[in-house]
């Protein structure tokens, strides 16, 4: 079976077509700005240099459309008719206490999903949006929702709970739900295959380390605890977003700057965050080139990120009694060598012993521990789609 994965921002939409006789990525791509000008598709075929298609992109169903007509070209694509689609497995970030694992779409999913949109406003309307532009498209096809929080819905009241008044949370499910997690189940599980052991007897702490980031807890192969909380604000100091902080501080700049409650969430999710503190950008690349010429807030900023990572890492190991692999993954931990180094450091009490030689990899499989370190530290680069495909291929199966 050849199954459609697609990734639908509110202006773009990441796709893959995965074969799952080999699992396999023979094409995959991304639409760019969509309902703006100088919108475009980027696809790639396997073995093939990428082609760009310049082309005016109102809305998503012109967007899957276009996907499906670069998969099927005579030139770039890798299929004759939609008929060998399969299925299609959309990533749905926000499922909040509806779903605990995927499931097949259908209109009460669909639903549940709208019903969600005020708990992820800027996501769930647009993968909304691409499943519905797949039914207008592809007809009976079966879709499938891969959610985001569904890995963490295995955690306890103790981990998931705000101490607000508990009737906030009957009514309005105010609470920690997660994210990465299907980054966070991939590389846990390969994780466990790299090292030989059955996850169920495994400790493990899984870092999401992007422009986004996320640490878990994973025992026995559940979440049990995550850094982003009802929203993907909560946890570490990020890109752009400024991660933990005193809830009475959103108060005081409110007050102090004459911010309205929609400009102030602007602040904290795209101003702050390494940008913010460094004045010179979220991207960690940018960061570490000005910290190498002697800048320093962008010195102060990473020293900052390295360390919530680290507080992170240790409050988890503490909250499962013990650790048996750190795991790095995302854009800064699989290409980050100088950043997993700068946090292992932080790390020597758990037993992480970091072996620098090994260590210099970007976007490899790697136990770059030191021989007989009693905590590995690992880099395994995740791989969301896969997830959602194997979800979706075993979902339609039934």
């Amino acid at each position: 079976m050849k199954i459609l994965v697609l990734n639908c921002g509110s202006s773009s939409l990441k796709y893959q077509l995965i074969d799952m006789s080999t699992e396999a990525a023979p094409a995959k791509g991304l639409v760019e700005r969509i309902g703006i000008a100088g919108s475009r598709l980027v696809h790639q075929k396997e073995g093939m240099d990428k082609v760009t298609i310049e082309a005016d992109i109102p809305n998503h169903d012109v967007a899957v459309k276009l996907v499906i007509e670069a998969l099927m070209d005579a030139g770039h694509g890798v299929i004759k008719d939609i008929s060998e689609i399969g299925a299609a497995g959309h990533r749905v970030v926000h499922g909040g206490e509806f779903f605990t694992s995927s499931a097949v779409v259908t209109p009460e999913v669909k639903k549940a999903i709208s019903d969600c949109v005020a708990l992820a406003p800027l996501h769930n309307p647009a993968n909304l949006i691409g499943i519905e532009a797949c039914e207008k498209l592809m007809g009976a096809t079966p879709q499938v929702a891969v959610f985001d929080t569904a890995f963490h819905q295995t955690m306890p009241p103790k981990a998931y709970l705000y101490a607000i008044p508990y009737g906030l949370y009957e009514k309005h499910k105010i609470r920690k739900y997660g994210f990465h997690g299907t980054s966070h189940y991939y590389v846990t599980a390969r994780a466990a295959e790299m090292l030989g052991k059955p996850i169920e007897q495994l400790k493990l702490i899984s870092c999401h380390l992007g422009n986004g980031a996320s640490v878990c807890a994973v025992d026995g192969g559940k979440s049990v605890d995550t850094s982003m909380g009802l929203t993907p604000l909560e946890g570490l100091m990020m890109g752009t977003r400024c991660g933990d902080m005193d809830p009475a501080a959103v108060a005081f700049i409110m007050d102090k700057e004459g911010l309205t409650t929609k400009q102030m969430e602007s602040l904290m999710n795209k101003e702050s965050g390494v940008l913010g503190v460094s004045g010179v950008s979220s991207d960690f690349r940018d960061i570490e080139d000005a910290v190498a010429k002697g800048h320093a807030q962008a010195t102060t900023a990473l020293d900052m990120y390295h360390y919530r990572v680290a507080k992170y890492i240790g409050s988890y190991a503490a909250s499962m009694n013990g650790v048996d692999a750190v795991i790095f993954t995302a854009g800064v931990g699989e290409n980050g060598p100088e950043t997993r180094l700068a946090i292992c450091e932080y790390l020597g009490y758990l037993g992480v012993q970091a072996d620098e030689a090994k260590n210099k990899v970007r976007g490899k499989e790697v136990d770059f521990s030191k021989d007989g370190a009693k905590v590995r530290s690992m880099v395994v680069p995740t791989n969301e789609e896969l997830v959602i495909a194997r979800d979706t291929h075993a979902l339609c199966k039934k």
